[in-house]
């Protein structure tokens, strides 16, 4: 007998954990070490810290509150929802989208009750994730998204303005718009005016050049180094501008007072939740749709990605901060720095921990002009300038849509201009849906058959009834319905009614019941 070769099973052709450390082609492929996660994450948590320290502070500052509020908000998006499942690289902490809203709240129900506000939000998007209902906020019509945020940034373009000339703005959109005239006045006499309006205007021109430049030197971001040279140049030419007001991190945190929810106005304050949730959770999701499509790694479970929102926003209320949200610049620098797993958006939130602890001192040095000009370009960002052109020659509506959603925001307010554009979304689907066709051909000498086609509904039915009306009333009529997919309580009743007034001259209806 010939010598046994025996095998090793860890050896052998279906061996596990060969078919594992083997690749392909027979390589061994070794799995990716946590070093190698770090050593990725860890620079891209530094530049996600860069970008977003300027704008929490920016967006807390615009909103009317502490300055602290903002680094509050960013700590929690970063240590509580960024350890949470969800979405893996999309970072989150206050928005520029919620800022007006924000400001509003603040001015009708006083700051105590901002946490009171986050709170309900973050519930409310706990609950909708636990019923599994995130995937619905994606089917929100895109022109109105697209117009909510248009019109937000607009007002804060419009609010902006004033504060880069250390002015107060305005309360309501309009009335910002009409005040720009006399902004200019101002800026023509006030000499402490001019320097704060050109800082803010220095800081919005390094923004938009810093693109040009060098990728080395884009290694720190626009927005931090246009700021660090703004305190530069507020320290060296000594200018008589306004900076931003410190307290301390502690000072400024504040639990809700729950026993003074019956003193509010109930029925404006849900109102106020409800538009917390919607504005939030629609720009979390849109931001996490777009960005899975910046890498390949895991994809987005909606469901998830709303409930650790969800328990940020709770968490954020509870310590009277602002709203929290994913923010698509936060996300989309994070994947761009070569972000491997949600360790590097936690450890940004360690690094603002770190630096509102350490540093809080620095935000004193920052000029206000400065953070305006911040968000005066992160507004205009937010301007789907491009998208309107192309939009209003294929997709007029949906054009029509956008507009009508930013200007009513604009003009009337947050939750109002919502609520119009969602309005206008509807009605326009259900006109796109609702189309009929009525054809009349000559079935035999004396006899007409006028077939309808396709949707009707109330929309249509001046049409309808004006081609019913023009018919000849000395021939016979047969109505034929078998091509209408759909239609009505009101034109199902309307036909009923011509029927019968023109029952005399031989109408005869085809698959026509009021039940139907």
């Amino acid at each position: 007998m010939g010598a046994r070769t025996r095998v090793s099973p860890a050896d052998g052709p279906t061996s596990r954990r060969g078919a594992r450390r083997r690749g392909p082609a027979g390589r061994r492929s070794r799995r990716p070490s946590a070093f190698g996660f770090l050593a990725a994450d860890l620079p891209a948590s530094l530049v996600v810290f860069l970008v977003a320290l300027p704008l929490c502070v920016g967006v807390a500052v615009a909103s009317g509150v502490p300055a602290e509020l903002g680094l509050i908000t960013g700590i929690v998006g970063g240590l509580i929802t960024g350890l949470l499942p969800g979405s893996s690289l999309q970072v989150s902490g206050p928005a520029a989208g919620l800022t007006v809203l924000v400001a509003e709240a603040v001015r009708a129900y006083g700051l105590p009750a901002l946490g009171l506000i986050v709170v309900g939000t973050g519930l409310l998007q706990l609950l909708l994730g636990v019923l599994r209902l995130g995937g619905w906020f994606r089917a929100i019509s895109l022109s109105v998204v697209e117009g909510m945020l248009a019109g937000i940034g607009l007002v804060i373009v419009a609010g902006q303005l004033y504060a880069m000339a250390d002015t107060r703005a305005p309360s309501s959109g309009l009335a910002k718009l009409g005040g720009l005239p006399g902004l200019a006045a101002s800026l023509l006499s006030s000499p402490s005016a001019r320097s704060a309006f050109a800082v803010g205007a220095g800081v919005i021109v390094v923004i938009m050049a810093w693109q040009f430049l060098p990728k080395a030197v884009r290694l720190l971001p626009g927005a931090l180094v246009a700021v660090g040279l703004a305190v530069a140049a507020k320290a060296v030419l000594g200018l008589p501008i306004a900076t931003v007001q410190v307290s301390g991190l502690l000072d400024v945190v504040s639990l809700p007072d729950f026993t003074g929810v019956g003193a509010l106005p109930l029925v404006s304050v849900g109102g106020t939740v409800l538009a917390f949730t919607l504005i939030a959770s629609a720009e979390s999701l849109f931001s996490a749709a777009a960005v899975d499509r910046l890498h390949t790694g895991p994809r987005t479970d909606f469901d998830k990605e709303l409930i650790a929102q969800g328990a940020g926003n709770t968490l954020s209320g509870l310590l009277g901060a602002l709203p929290l949200t994913a923010v698509i610049v936060r996300s989309a620098a994070n994947v761009q720095a070569g972000a491997r797993t949600k360790a590097s958006r936690v450890l940004h939130g360690v690094w603002l921990l770190l630096f509102a602890l350490l540093l809080p001192g620095v935000l004193a040095r920052i000029p206000v002009a400065a953070l305006a000009g911040v968000l005066v370009h992160a507004g205009f960002k937010l301007l789907p300038l491009k998208q309107v052109k192309p939009l209003w020659s294929k997709h007029r509506g949906e054009a029509f849509v956008l507009t009508a959603t930013a200007l009513s925001i604009l003009g009337i307010g947050m939750f109002e201009g919502v609520l119009v554009g969602l309005g206008l979304s509807v009605i326009k689907t259900a006109w796109d849906t609702s189309n009929v066709r009525v054809e009349t051909v000559a079935s035999s000498p004396e006899e007409l058959t006028v077939k309808i086609t396709g949707s009707a509904t109330f929309l249509r039915l001046p049409k309808l009834l004006d081609s019913l009306e023009a018919l000849p009333d000395n021939r016979p009529i047969r109505l034929d319905m078998t091509g209408l997919r759909h239609r009505d309580h009101a034109c199902t009743m309307a036909l009923l009614s011509w029927a019968e007034r023109r029952r005399s001259h031989g109408v005869t209806l085809v698959q026509l019941t009021p039940s139907m």
